[in-house]
């Protein structure tokens, strides 16, 4: 057992994984009869993920963590915590955490704590900064955490569909770490709210409310921002710049990615509220007219929207759009969302960039729960590269994937929804279109358990 207090703890590895299947959203377009640039422009989709009913929750964390300790040789033994934020949920006792629990009955390693999260898409960010607390509290051993996150969106046909998504991300925490989680400046918001809920626990269907959620979603980022602009100012009182400002990078949890762009005007926009009349002149000049405009009458105001989207643009472009790449690509996440963009941010700027710099990170979840925290990059180049090189797999297995057209598409949900904890059930997609090594739902018995089987490994037994 370590005899002092771990430093700089955070991620030492990530690990990312999505559909080896997907959908053009400008097929989707046209099969649903929207109009041109609904999905694409309107919500700033291009591709969507999705799974057949060959893969489930279950099967996508068992995929992700196998990967992870595979490709980074962790042994089985050296995890002490592993925990799953999900809202995708298959069993309302038994937790994933427990399935994925084979994974090391070979090592003899019971000793693990931690069991499932669940808030919406915060589920995520709530066991990353649970696996935190336990480093750095009197209950770390000195073994690694694993914090996992997983879910299947899917919608039923409609508006909503093309929002879905699918994926799974570990992240492997422990002291020394390449991105250090900053103490002092995690700043949260939590409240009651009805806007996505999934209160029929026979359906894979949530109800929404597409216009509170959009509110919800902007409110508590207003609120944590202001909170984590505070929290920041009190620990770095002689720091002369405020606000954006601060952040070389910039993540949001990606619902579509055409409300991460409004996010970010939204950010710009509290800057402006919060500068002094001096610092609108400088930095805000022609948008004097919103002097006396509140956050709280504003959520949908376009004039404010659109004022501040161009005030705001060259922060999107140089802090947070690289980070959409994933987003764009496979869709909503859900709970994985904000750290696919990290993923995404990681692939997309060359190390040496990142080096020392500051990522802000907004983790929201609906009903309602929501965190913005800070990531440190570590100052050594050297090795980052080398944190970063392990996500060399990402570009290609994105362009190994199976486009499939929508009529296919729409079928396999339909088998999806109509199969939903149907017991004894069979699985009827294709394993074939598996990438290798992805474990994947084999059968339900008649007493509901589901056993998992995994297609062929390559050679090097890292995918």
């Amino acid at each position: 057992m370590s005899s002092h207090w771990p430093e700089n703890v955070g991620i030492r590895a990530i690990e990312v994984m999505f559909p080896s299947q997907y959908v053009d959203q400008t097929e989707l377009e046209q099969f649903d009869g929207a109009s041109a640039g609904k999905y694409t422009i309107g919500l700033g989709q291009a591709k969507m993920g999705f799974c057949s009913d060959r893969e489930d929750v279950n099967s996508l964390c068992l995929t992700v963590v196998s990967r992870l300790l595979e490709r980074h040789h962790i042994k089985h033994t050296e995890i002490g915590r592993l925990e799953v934020g999900t809202e995708t949920i298959v069993d309302k006792s038994k937790s994933v955490k427990s399935v994925l629990m084979q994974l090391f009955a070979t090592s003899g390693n019971t000793d693990i704590e931690g069991i499932d999260t669940t808030n919406a898409c915060y589920g995520g960010t709530a066991a990353l900064f649970n696996a935190i607390n336990w480093l750095e509290s009197s209950s770390w051993d000195g073994r690694y955490a694993l914090a996992v996150c997983a879910d299947i969106a899917v919608y039923a046909k409609g508006a909503a569909r093309p929002t879905g998504g699918a994926g799974a991300i570990a992240m492997l925490i422990g002291p020394q770490a390449p991105l250090v989680l900053e103490r002092g400046l995690r700043a949260t918001h939590m409240e009651h709210a009805y806007d996505f809920y999934k209160p029929d626990l026979s359906s894979e269907y949530p109800t929404v409310d597409g216009k509170l959620s959009i509110q919800c979603y902007l409110s508590a980022l207003d609120t944590c921002y202001r909170l984590y602009r505070h929290k920041f100012e009190k620990q770095h009182p002689k720091q002369s710049q405020l606000g954006l400002d601060n952040f070389d990078a910039i993540l949001f949890h990606t619902p579509f990615c055409k409300l991460v762009q409004k996010s970010v005007g939204r950010l710009s926009f509290n800057d402006f509220l919060l500068s002094s009349e001096q610092t609108r002149a400088e930095k805000f000049a022609g948008l004097e007219r919103f002097n006396d405009s509140t956050l709280e009458s504003t959520y949908f105001d376009r004039d404010v929207e659109k004022a501040f989207l161009a005030q705001s643009a060259e922060v999107f472009e140089s802090k947070t759009k690289k980070s959409l790449l994933l987003a764009n690509q496979v869709g909503n996440m859900y709970t994985p969302s904000v750290y696919s963009g990290l993923v995404s941010l990681l692939i997309s700027v060359p190390a040496a960039q990142l080096a020392g710099k500051r990522i802000g990170v907004f983790s929201y979840g609906s009903g309602l729960a929501a965190s913005m925290y800070s990531i440190k990059v570590t100052k050594d180049a050297s090795v980052f590269e080398k944190f970063v090189a392990k996500l060399d797999y990402v570009l290609p297995l994105l362009g190994a994937r199976e486009k499939v057209v929508p009529e296919e598409f729409s079928a396999l949900m339909e088998i999806r929804e109509k199969n939903n904890h149907a017991a004894p059930y069979t699985p009827t997609g294709s394993i074939s279109a598996l990438f290798p090594g992805t474990y994947y739902l084999k059968d339900v018995d008649a007493l509901h358990r589901r056993s998992y089987e995994r297609t062929a490994t390559i050679s090097n037994g890292v995918h």
